[in-house]
């Protein structure tokens, strides 16, 4: 059954309020998906393979340093704003200016030492942490769409038209620029967002203290996160070159479909995983998260499995030199299908307040992945490449699968992964 049919039968219960604002993030997921992959087509037939690959790798690296320069205080704003709902959000504006000028502070350091490599990207990165914390509040509130219109659909498509302008006036020097460039609307129309959600209320003390306890441990996992989303494309540069970073960019380009897929669920789910772990409810933790789970094994895995199987033809379309990749767009396909069948772990894991555990989790596995790389890469190319960075999502993804299963007694299937496909039991719940 369509998701949408079973968003509108459903709604008025939790897994409705979920399932609309999964099917809201997932919409947004793939149209930004859409059009990162034909920006990839683009870069892909406009540039020569070097090129397309100095192109992918820089800004490979500036999406690396927003993401660790942002510090994860958007999760942490989510966690707290969640829970503040009961008493009138009192505080909220404070926990806002807390969480986002640490982040602004370190992007703009970082954009100063990293200028040589980034250049006028560089200039960008506050911007990009700003939209990012911004965006990450109005969901604490509860609300998906400015996420979904300006982060899912403005910002790709933007950008897509952009650089497609660039390349057709034959000016690739100006491509970093086009790309960067639609980051500022997106940030002014987040803050205008939340306008009125929080009154600006005076800063109280305690306020940083505590959003940073929560938040620091966190910070260093999503500083190894985005790090471990993007490494695997600055590696192959380094140690195989621009030409095998285009294709290796070119041939993983999908796996933006299931990252962002479950992205959409996990952002609209998480405040609702914190209120019901908060108030010890394990019952409907293991309702949203077994729920969760098997919306995305039903809507993903027919795309990795049709990925996997036009894999040669789709490669086709960056150009003649991106053909031979299909082995690794195979291994894609099937890391994505395992990692999409454990659920939303590290997010049940970060909600119920195991920030440290999910820390030492992602440690190890961008140790597995380097390992891998640094074994793999110099002598098999893409396709080593593909392998580290399957490697360590697999680690990723079983290590807190054991954690929450020990912990919690949670798993990914059980009595509720048919009910989130069953209309009619959704009314009761």
């Amino acid at each position: 059954m369509a998701p949408l049919t079973l968003v509108r039968q459903a709604s008025g219960t939790v897994l409705g309020r979920v399932a609309r604002g999964g099917v809201a993030g997932l919409s947004g997921a793939l149209a930004s998906a859409g059009a990162q992959f034909l920006l990839v087509v683009v870069v892909t037939r406009a540039l020569r393979v070097e090129q397309a690959g100095a192109f992918f790798t820089v800004t490979a690296l500036a999406l690396m340093v927003a993401g660790v320069a942002k510090l994860d205080a958007g999760n942490g704003l989510i966690f707290f704003i969640a829970r503040a709902k009961t008493y009138g959000y009192l505080g909220i504006s404070g926990y806002i200016r807390a969480a986002l000028v640490p982040g602004v502070v370190v992007a703009c350091v970082a954009g100063a030492v990293l200028y040589p490599q980034l250049g006028m990207l560089a200039l960008i990165l506050p911007v990009m942490v700003t939209a990012d914390v911004l965006l990450a509040a109005t969901r604490g509130f509860g609300s998906m769409r400015p996420t979904v219109l300006y982060d899912g659909v403005l910002l790709p498509v933007t950008q897509l038209a952009l650089v497609a302008g660039v390349a057709v006036l034959g000016e690739p020097g100006w491509l970093p620029a086009a790309w960067a460039l639609p980051y500022v609307p997106v940030a002014i129309l987040a803050a205008l967002s939340l306008r009125g959600r929080a009154p600006r209320t005076p800063y109280l003390p305690g306020t940083g203290h505590d959003l940073w306890r929560y938040t620091a441990p966190r910070s260093m996992a999503g500083a190894i996160q985005a790090v471990f989303q993007r490494l695997d494309i600055v590696v192959v540069a380094v140690l195989g070159g621009p030409a095998q970073a285009a294709v290796y960019t070119a041939a993983t380009r999908f796996k933006v479909v299931g990252q962002l897929a479950n992205q959409g669920l996990s952002q609209a789910a998480q405040p609702r995983l914190v209120r019901a772990l908060a108030e010890g409810d394990l019952p409907r933790a293991r309702e949203l998260y077994q729920a969760t789970t098997m919306w995305l094994v039903v809507l993903t895995w027919p795309i990795w499995a049709g990925y996997a199987a036009a894999a040669p033809w789709l490669l086709a379309l960056f150009g003649s030199s991106y053909g031979s990749a299909a082995p690794v767009a195979l291994v894609l396909a099937g890391t994505m299908m395992l990692a999409t069948a454990c659920g939303m772990v590290d997010v049940v894991l970060t909600a119920a307040g195991h920030t440290t555990s999910s820390l030492v989790n992602l440690v190890v596995a961008i140790g597995v992945t380097v390992a891998l790389d640094i074994a793999l890469i110099p002598s098999h190319g893409a396709l080593g490449a593909v392998l580290g960075w399957s490697g360590g999502v697999i680690v990723k993804n079983l290590l807190p699968l054991w954690q929450i299963h020990r912990r919690y007694g949670l798993r990914p299937f059980g009595k509720h992964s048919l009910q989130a496909l069953k209309v009619r039991s959704w009314a009761a719940v």
